[in-house]
C-alpha cells in the first residue's frame, strides 16, 4: 500500500434508537462511532471504507444504504453478524445521551487485506471504541494495525462506554495498546475520567502521549479542544507544545455523534496538511515507528482541531450523529 489520500475505518456500526426526554416515541438513527467517523469523512469530501460487523437483516441494509449514501465504501466481511448491533440512547433535558448496547464485534483481517490490496489509496486507518476492547474482534484489530503501522499512519479514539467494556482498569488496559500503536489519539475529558479517575484531565492526557503517539487530542464539551503535539524525536516526548480552540456558543439538540463528527473533522484537517498518510521507506524505523508521514507544525494541528470544533458544532445542532458536507462546514 503505497496511497496517501483514502482512509480505512474499522469498528461497529449499529441502529441508535434514541428516546427523547419528553417520553416521545423513539426514532432509530445510524450510527455507531466508526461508522460515523467514515461517513463523516466521506462528506468532507475523503475517500474513505468501513470494515464493521453487522448482520443482513432490515437494520443491517439500512446501516448498508445509509453509509454508501454517504459515500463510503463497505469492506468486504462487514455484514457476516447473527443480528445488527443497537444502541439505545436515553437523552436528558440537557440532550446528553446514556447508551444501552446490544452488539457483538468480530473482525476478518485477512479479508480487509485483501481488500486493501486490490484497491489502494488507503494511506490512513483509524479505529476505536468498542472494536478496541470487545472479544474476538479486539484481538484480531490490533494485530493487524500492528502490521499496517509500517506503511500506515494509524489514529484511535477510546470513546470509553462504561455500560458495555467492563471494569475500567481492563479496558484502559486493552485501550493502551492501541494508544501505543497510535500517531494519533483522540478523547474526551470524560473518557479520560473513567479511565484514569486520580489524575486531571491534563495528567492523564500527558500519560497517552508518553505511550507513544504524536498528538493526543482531548474534546472538553462545551470548553472546547486541547491539543498536545510533541515537539522533540518520535521515540521520546521531548517538549510538548499545547493548542487551545475554544468552542462555539450553539443551541444543542443532542450530543449524539458529537465526538465522531470532532474525529472526522480532525483527521480531514491532518489529511489536507500531508501529516498523515501512507509511509514511505524513510519515514520510518525501528528506533521511530511514528514518525508520520508529512511535518507537524503547531499551525496545521490548530487548524485540524479548529475543523473538529466546527464539525460537532454542526453535528450537536441537529438531531442525530450525522456530520456535515464540506459546502456545510463554515470556511472550509
Amino acid at each position: 500500500m503505497t496511497g496517501t489520500g483514502g482512509v480505512l475505518v474499522v469498528g461497529e456500526a449499529l441502529v441508535d434508537v434514541v428516546h427523547p426526554a419528553d417520553g416521545g416515541p423513539p426514532a432509530e438513527h445510524v450510527g455507531g462511532s466508526p461508522a460515523n467517523v467514515a461517513m463523516g469523512l466521506a462528506r468532507l469530501g475523503h475517500p474513505a471504507w468501513l470494515a464493521t460487523h453487522v448482520g443482513t437483516d432490515e437494520r443491517g441494509d439500512r446501516i448498508a444504504a445509509t453509509v454508501h449514501e454517504a459515500g463510503t465504501g463497505l469492506a468486504p466481511g462487514s455484514r457476516a453478524a447473527e443480528r445488527t448491533p443497537t444502541a439505545v440512547a436515553r437523552l436528558d433535558a440537557a440532550g446528553a445521551a446514556q447508551y444501552t448496547f446490544d452488539l457483538t464485534w468480530q473482525y476478518d483481517a485477512a479479508a480487509v487485506q485483501r481488500h486493501l490490496d486490490a484497491t489502494g489509496g488507503v494511506g490512513h486507518v483509524h479505529t476505536g471504541s468498542l472494536a478496541a476492547v470487545l472479544a474476538p474482534g479486539a484481538e484480531a484489530l490490533r494485530e493487524h494495525l500492528q502490521q499496517l503501522r509500517a506503511t500506515h499512519t494509524l489514529s484511535y479514539d477510546p470513546n470509553a462506554r462504561p455500560g458495555v467494556m467492563g471494569a475500567a482498569r481492563h479496558a484502559r488496559a486493552a485501550s493502551e495498546q492501541f494508544v501505543a500503536l497510535a500517531d494519533v489519539v483522540k478523547c474526551s475529558d470524560e473518557d479520560l475520567a473513567w479511565f484514569q479517575p486520580d489524575s486531571s484531565w491534563e495528567e492523564a492526557a500527558g500519560h497517552l502521549l508518553e505511550l507513544g503517539p504524536h498528538l493526543a487530542v482531548v474534546t472538553r464539551g462545551g470548553e472546547g479542544a486541547t491539543a498536545l503535539l510533541r515537539t522533540g524525536e518520535a521515540s521520546t516526548v521531548g517538549e510538548v507544545a499545547r493548542v487551545d480552540v475554544p468552542a462555539p456558543s450553539v443551541r444543542v439538540a443532542d450530543t449524539v455523534g458529537a465526538g465522531d463528527s470532532f474525529m472526522a473533522g480532525l483527521l480531514s484537517g491532518l489529511l489536507e496538511a500531508g501529516i498523515l498518510g501512507a509511509r514511505g521507506a524513510t519515514d520510518t524505523d525501528e528506533g521511530s515507528p511514528h514518525r508520520p508521514c508529512g511535518v507537524w507544525s503547531t499551525e496545521a494541528v490548530q487548524a485540524a482541531v479548529e475543523r473538529g470544533v466546527a464539525t460537532a458544532a454542526w453535528t450537536v445542532q441537529r438531531p442525530g450523529a450525522g456530520g456535515p458536507s464540506r459546502a456545510e462546514l463554515p470556511g472550509a
